[in-house]
């Protein structure tokens, strides 16, 4: 960008990371969302970084816009095909964030089988007075079925951890991966199928108008009693009362979330008061490294937007069809 001109100004929410903040530091000028142009024109790029809506309405205000650039792989949040008839590229982060979320998937699917965070809060009360060998007895994870919805990046990173705990996995996609199947073992099942064969099942799917819902109590109803559920994509991928509904009632015997909908859960709520459900707050890529990779991308992403060259990581229009 040329020094002598004035800094493109970018609609940011907050508080941002300090990372992203360094990275931004002297190449644009900051507003706070909720800004209005004092004129068209007058905002050139908008940086998403805690997942607020950027949809028609908003776009239509911000005329002469030239880029949005997501911190994050998921872009539920912004209408990607409004932006993208406006001629103003999207931006996120993929590839980078995989590893990270497929860790804490399997951290969860391991904490829920095992009751880690009910055995840590017993083991800190008053009421472990001595080791009893049949209290709180978890599930087996080594050698049962795992079933992953979403054969994407993530979805083919747990699969690959689960080979290590010498389980059989099955998958359900939009389009089969043969080649996956094929170096990695698996099995590509019909929903229905998934559902009820597996003992444990982890959401990798992205929220769309076809996976809004999606694990909901039919679904559920469908799953072993003994199964748990694992979701690290997107909250209202599951319907959250459905849920609430099928842990209470023994449909299923445990779930672990980093992910809920709403998102924060408010306080009080039922799902919050289960022993049988392990929670996180949306730490998917949380970890120093991984975070670091985001902002670089998605602060690369911006300025290449408001410099009207074409985006290092660009987010194309959603396919159409079932998850």
């Amino acid at each position: 960008m040329d020094a002598q001109r004035p800094l493109p100004r970018v609609i940011a929410d907050g508080p941002l990371d300090p990372t992203v903040l360094g990275l931004l530091d002297g190449r644009v000028e900051l507003l706070p969302w909720e800004a209005e142009p004092a004129e068209p024109g007058t905002v050139d790029g908008v940086y998403t970084y805690g997942h607020p809506t950027v949809d028609d309405a908003m776009l239509d205000r911000l005329p002469g816009l030239l880029v949005v650039s997501n911190y994050g792989v998921g872009v539920d949040h912004i209408d990607v095909a409004a932006a993208l008839d406006r001629g103003i590229p999207v931006g996120n982060t993929p590839g980078v964030l995989d590893g990270a979320t497929a860790d804490l998937a399997f951290a969860l699917l391991l904490a829920a089988a095992r009751r880690l965070a009910e055995g840590d809060r017993y083991a800190r009360s008053d009421g472990f007075t001595r080791y009893d060998p049949g209290h709180m007895l978890g599930l087996e994870v080594h050698g049962s079925t795992l079933g992953i919805l979403g054969m994407g990046r993530i979805g083919e990173k747990v699969a690959r951890r689960a080979l290590g705990f010498e389980m059989d996995v099955l998958y359900h996609n939009r389009n089969p991966r043969p080649e996956v199947e094929s170096a990695l073992g698996l099995r590509h099942a019909g929903f229905e199928e998934l559902l009820s064969r597996s003992d444990f099942v982890v959401l990798c799917v992205p929220l769309t108008d076809q996976t809004r819902g999606l694990i909901g109590a039919r679904a559920l109803s469908l799953m072993k009693p003994s199964a748990v559920l694992v979701n690290v994509s997107r909250g209202p991928v599951v319907v959250t009362d459905d849920l609430l509904a099928a842990l209470r009632g023994g449909t299923i015997a445990a779930a672990g979330l980093d992910v809920t909908d709403p998102e924060p859960l408010p306080r009080g709520h039922g799902l919050l008061g289960l022993d049988n459900l392990v929670i996180t707050p949306h730490l998917g890529s949380a970890t120093d490294r991984t975070r670091r990779r985001m902002a670089e991308i998605s602060v690369e992403n911006l300025l290449a937007g408001l410099d009207r060259r074409p985006l290092p990581s660009p987010v194309l229009p959603p396919a159409p069809g079932p998850p």
